[in-house]
């Protein structure tokens, strides 16, 4: 995975960023702009951050006053989240307003922090500030929080928000050098392919200190830094994480599947009305066809996250593929035996495409990807899923037409 000692010079700096970059972006915590970003490419190095509509205040009991500083008053951030705060976090993980769940940058404390303190570095989607404050109870740190566009860290290093001009940018306009006496910056280890620690070291005198991967594991890692359980250092994806990205996928896929479907019943109703079938018959037809992408977007966001590491093939596409094929089946068993073998060829080839496209689009959501390799997976599989969704929806249509 990573090395297991702490990065401070050039070529350690440099072999953070290529571990990182082999780890790939975790869970998006907005809607990509283009079809590409599905696992955050890095933007041009000439394009600026872009602003965030708006930010979500630390409000109420989230703040615990401020903490003195050398710059004057710091707000302090309880460790404990409220009602409303989980209350924000559930909204998110069901994608609900996840692309304005932002925080104002700058500096934040916790504890009781002085001039010794740590200085934690994180971004300001309030979903990774909340995981990480929670985490650090009886602890006295400051947090810089840093501008990425409300985007996670690890989603940031790869566009290129949570990065070196952006840390030193922060760096000076908080004046962290007045704040704390030494000159240690604690980074999570998913920030490294965005932030060159020698370029920090060389302009600005602090040394980058490459945290573990959890939050959970900065207690003990703040403990005794120079050796790190290899644990710190792995990416997981239990069964349990993946469960929990679940609500976003689903959610991510029922507004579009909605219009889609609301506009093939649009269109179908022509040659249901034209056609030589009864109006029970038509209707049922319809219905299947609703029935069809249903159960492809169920294998896609929901069993294909659960089964993925025992589905076949590397490709998502592929695995979404082959399990909408195989719920496609025992649908047709269960659900309508007696259907026609056009009708329930269409069917099925409609619960494939679904299920595939959105397999594919859980790319964005895991650690077994690189950029590179679902541009390329997305090449080949969308026009193949393209071509399947069309001959099952001519076949479904004929159906309907057919009565």
């Amino acid at each position: 995975m990573t090395e297991d000692r702490i990065l401070t010079d050039r070529n350690e700096g440099n072999a953070a960023k290529r571990a990182a970059t082999q780890l790939q972006p975790a869970i998006l915590p907005e809607v990509p702009e283009h079809p590409a970003d599905a696992c955050c490419p890095t933007p041009p190095t000439h394009q600026a951050p872009r602003s965030t509509p708006s930010r979500v205040a630390f409000q109420g009991q989230s703040l615990l006053g401020d903490a003195p500083s050398a710059v004057g008053p710091v707000p302090r951030l309880n460790t404990r989240l409220t009602a409303q705060d989980r209350w924000g976090g559930l909204k998110v993980r069901l994608g609900l307003g996840r692309n304005r769940y932002a925080v104002a940058p700058g500096l934040y404390a916790v504890g009781h922090p002085d001039q010794q303190a740590p200085v934690l570095v994180t971004a300001n989607y309030k979903l990774s500030i909340d995981t990480l404050r929670q985490d650090l109870v009886d602890l006295d740190a400051w947090l810089l929080v840093l501008d990425t566009n409300g985007v996670n860290v690890w989603c940031a290093a790869g566009k290129g928000t949570f990065a070196t001009e952006q840390l030193i940018h922060r760096l000076n306009v908080c004046k962290l050098d007045q704040v704390v006496t030494h000159r240690r910056l604690v980074l999570p280890q998913l920030g490294a392919s965005g932030v060159a620690g020698h370029e920090i070291r060389r302009r600005t005198g602090f040394r980058v200190i490459w945290g573990p991967i959890r939050a959970r594991d900065l207690m003990a890692f703040l403990q005794n830094p120079q050796r790190v359980d290899p644990s710190m250092r792995r990416v997981s994806f239990t069964l349990k994480e993946r469960i929990t990205l679940i609500p976003v996928e689903i959610g991510a896929a029922l507004k579009p599947t909605a219009w889609a479907v609301g506009a093939a019943l649009a269109i179908a109703l022509l040659p249901g009305l034209a056609g030589r079938g009864t109006f029970e018959a038509v209707l049922r037809c319809m219905l299947l066809g609703s029935v069809a992408a249903g159960i492809g977007i169920i294998s896609g966001t929901v069993l294909t996250p659960i089964l993925l590491p025992w589905l076949p093939g590397k490709a998502f596409a592929l695995k979404g593929a082959s399990l909408g094929l195989a719920t496609a089946a025992l649908c047709h068993m269960a659900l309508y035996p007696t259907m026609s073998a056009g009708l329930g060829m269409a069917m099925a080839l409609i619960t494939i495409a679904t299920s595939s496209f959105f397999a594919m689009n859980f790319t964005g959501a895991t650690p077994f990807t690189s950029p590179s390799g679902v541009e390329k997976e997305m090449r080949i599989a969308i026009p193949m899923q393209a071509v399947t969704l069309v001959i099952g929806t001519i076949g479904w249509l004929q159906a309907i037409w057919a009565g």
